[in-house]
């Protein structure tokens, strides 16, 4: 069974919410978080892309960029745009998008459970953004990054948060994205306790939906920390979804480069095993087994060959089929978790977006697919396996900034 604590948020008053509230630092490249965080001195992008705020071509992972996260997060302390929860509790957050809302218990998940299986996951990391988020907690003291978890779904639990739910949340806006951000505190004592016995009692295991370097980084923090950890290095960020409200999009691919083949070498070398033809618009996946390709403006439908891949949790996925039987064979891309030459484009931008890499020169050949289901990413992290790197995307997204846990060497007299 699940281990889950209240915790003391570091969050903005009320009239701030909105406008500190920032997109995910995984979901923003820097040019882009400059852009949103122009001529707001409280967006918190400030933390989590603190490169905008120092010269122009400054290497993002530079102790540099950490030590202004640091510099920042104590300045927003400072100006009272952040102050520290009083006492331990739970928050709740409903997210809404297209009339379609979504609710999870924000808490700190136990990182015992996470080295022990009891959180689990679905896809490897990738080092250099594992050692991204490392260097960033260490310095901020700070977990920024909200980890997604998924629970099969219980209705005592779901009886329990939508009663709270009849109060008044402490945050309700809509972002300039549509998406509406609801959050009520859980600061009653027999509500935490029973919220805590619940999990305690009923969940056997969670699921990483969104998140795996966040978690992985948390738990080498304390790792790191050793004898000097405190008990909030103990726990890390989460917001813990039922699935049956979960959506999961579409998590696509860009490649720089054809392995040295011509185009119409590339093209005879996916027909071994795909039926290739021509699209006569963008071709977004509505089914298994077949994939989009954009290639010098021109869309085409893949249709993988029946026999051509195997029937396991693993192989049936259509990244699967994809990494197998032309990302490795064709384009000798062996590990998509360090290969340079792959880049992964969130379903929510569009087939528009892989369209842009392509034309802009910067990739040559891109694939859309059709996503992985919730049911499928429980049975491959039941069954001990991963996906290949970046199968899932989720939406909405929580915003960074609202609820943010802090560890190690912040005091809680500062706050």
């Amino acid at each position: 069974m699940v281990t889950i604590s209240p915790f003391k948020a570091l969050r903005p008053a009320a009239d701030l919410a909105k406008q500190l509230a920032s997109r995910p630092y995984d979901v923003l490249n820097s040019k882009e978080a400059k852009t949103e965080a122009e001529g707001n001195n409280v967006s918190f992008l400030h933390i989590t892309k603190s490169e905008i705020d120092l010269p122009d071509k400054t290497d993002s992972h530079s102790q540099a960029v950490y030590d202004k996260a640091k510099e920042n997060l104590d300045a927003f302390i400072s100006r009272k745009v952040l102050f520290r929860e009083s006492k331990a509790c739970y928050y709740i957050y409903e997210l809404t998008m297209n009339g379609k809302s979504q609710t999870g218990l924000v808490c700190g998940s136990s990182v015992d459970d996470y080295e022990n299986g009891l959180i689990k996951k679905h896809e490897f990391t990738r080092p250099e953004k594992e050692q991204d988020r490392i260097n960033h907690i260490k310095t901020s003291g700070a977990q920024t990054g909200n980890v997604f978890l998924a629970y099969r779904n219980l209705a005592e639990i779901d009886a329990i948060i939508n009663k709270w739910k009849e109060k008044s949340p402490v945050y309700n806006f809509t972002a300039d994205d549509g998406i509406q951000h609801s959050i009520w505190i859980v600061n009653d004592d027999n509500t935490i306790e029973q919220i805590s016995s619940m999990f305690k009692e009923k969940v056997l295991c969670t699921y990483i939906a969104d998140g795996h370097h966040r978690a992985a980084s948390a738990a080498k923090v304390r790792a790191a920390l050793g004898d000097k950890a405190t008990t909030g290095a103990d726990i890390f960020l989460t917001t813990l979804f039922p699935s049956d409200q979960l959506h999961i999009m579409d998590y696509n691919r860009v490649v720089t480069d054809l392995n040295g083949l011509s185009e119409s070498d590339f093209l005879s070398a996916i027909k071994n095993n795909f039926s290739v033809e021509k699209a006569d618009k963008a071709f977004s996946p509505d089914k298994l087994h077949e994939i989009g390709m954009y290639l010098n403006k021109q869309w085409y439908r893949l249709t993988a060959n029946e026999g051509s891949y195997s029937n396991d949790p693993i192989g049936i996925l259509d990244i699967s089929i994809l990494s197998n039987n032309l990302l490795d064979p064709i384009l000798n891309i062996k590990d998509q978790r360090t290969d340079k030459r792959i880049d992964f484009v969130g379903g929510i931008r569009g087939l528009n977006e892989l369209e842009k890499r392509v034309n802009s020169g910067d990739m040559v050949v891109a694939f859309s697919l059709y996503p992985v289901t919730i049911q499928q990413l429980f049975d491959i992290a039941d069954s001990g396996n991963v996906m290949p790197p970046k199968s899932t995307w989720f939406e909405p997204k929580l915003r960074d900034g609202l609820l943010t846990h802090l560890i190690n060497n912040i005091d809680d007299d500062q706050n």
